[in-house]
């Protein structure tokens, strides 16, 4: 955040997963002269970082963020959807399906960690007891084996390990990525706001002047002069001699 005292900035808070890096390029050509920061946070401190001001906008997972804190007056844009994956150790029997259901892991012992990189409102299978702080935390169990771990397709990438295997599970809610900020909105944000949804710089909102529309006959007009700019001489009907030419 910037203030009077400080020079102007823009403070983009990113969850473990999300993919910022070709907004910031776009940001950084569009924007020079105002530096865009990235605050790594997990999904929980989103929504408190927001309504604090500690950052002007999240990308982050929605509604997920919102469970953990109210953000206050804000707005918020779902961009896209995630796989949700079971992730379990190499050798495990899950294994040999290539897609699964929740009654193919119903029998199963899931890790919750803390920070629920995914909110599962019915949990299938039963829960492990210990409750990991981190989803790196819950990933390193299930490599030892204490149990298998439901996250979103990016982390299961993110987190990448030889001895384990995920697959995709139908029948779970998908997660969504979204941007989350404060109301009102200011100019720095609807300019990110314009990035992402894939505004050209010249076409960001209230920067370019609107194209005046053509009345019927400057319509009409444009059409006859494209048409004799081809050779094509309209209004001549059958009737009509044509001149020879020698």
């Amino acid at each position: 955040m910037s203030t009077a005292d400080t020079p102007q900035s823009f403070r983009l808070a990113y969850v473990p997963g999300a993919t910022p890096a070709k907004w910031v390029r776009i940001w950084r050509d569009r924007k020079p002269d105002v530096p865009l920061e990235l605050v790594p946070l997990s999904v929980a401190e989103t929504a408190s970082a927001v309504a604090d001001g500690t950052v002007d906008m999240a990308l982050t997972r929605l509604p997920d963020a919102l469970s953990h804190a109210d953000p206050g007056p804000h707005h918020s844009i779902s961009l896209y959807q995630e796989t949700t994956v079971i992730l379990v150790p190499r050798d495990h029997v899950l294994t040999a399906g290539d897609e699964l259901t929740l009654a193919d892991i119903a029998e199963e012992q899931f890790l919750w960690p803390a920070d629920e990189p995914i909110a599962v409102a019915d949990r299938p299978g039963s829960a492990v007891e210990h409750r990991p702080e981190t989803t790196g935390d819950a990933i390193e169990l299930v490599a030892a084996g204490v149990g298998v771990l439901l996250v979103p397709q990016s982390l299961a990438r993110l987190h990448h390990r030889k001895d384990l295997v995920y697959r995709p599970v139908l029948d779970v809610p998908t997660g969504t990525v979204g941007v989350l900020w404060p109301d009102p909105t200011t100019p720095l944000v609807d300019e990110f706001i314009g990035i992402v949804r894939g505004r050209r710089a010249n076409s960001s909102r209230g920067d370019a002047e609107p194209t005046p529309k053509r009345s019927a006959k400057e319509k009409a007009a444009a059409k006859r002069a494209a048409r004799e700019a081809a050779g094509k001489v309209p209004g001549r009907g059958k009737g009509t001699k044509r001149r020879r030419t020698r």
